[in-house]
């Protein structure tokens, strides 16, 4: 029941985290396409828009980058996270296994233990009731 109780947990956190993801996936996309780039104009006639184009690109590009590499670096830690989570639960259910079969060898052996005093009972009432 502890276990399932762990999956059940386990389970919830992975849909929140899938569903942070989406919202900061959200946010991170309102957040580039509310980025404005300002353009100063000079009234010259040597306009190079092909490079102005460029540079807004590459500014773009840089910020694109920037925000894929902090989402990037914020999940590989929530994954290391999970990782360290599921080994100790992995090794909670192992050392729970062990002792479930440690208790059932218990049990076992005190089980043998009554069927002996039960046995060793019997045979000293069969020798009281045995008229003399």
């Amino acid at each position: 029941v502890e276990l399932e109780a762990k999956v059940d947990a386990l389970t919830d956190e992975i849909n929140f985290l899938r569903a942070f993801h989406e919202a900061e996936l959200n946010e991170l996309q309102a957040q580039i396409s509310d980025t404005s780039v300002v353009l100063s104009m000079d009234n010259s006639r040597n306009l190079d828009l092909d490079s102005i184009i460029a540079e807004v690109k590459a500014q773009y590009e840089e910020i694109a980058n920037r925000s894929r590499a902090e989402a990037e670096s914020w999940y590989q830690s929530k994954y290391e996270a999970l990782q360290v989570t599921a080994g100790k639960h992995g090794d909670d259910l192992r050392n729970t296994k062990n002792e479930i079969t440690e208790i059932n060898r218990t049990i076992q052996r005190i089980q043998g233990e009554i069927e002996n005093a039960k046995a060793q009972r019997a045979k000293l009432e069969a020798a009281v009731a045995r008229p003399r």
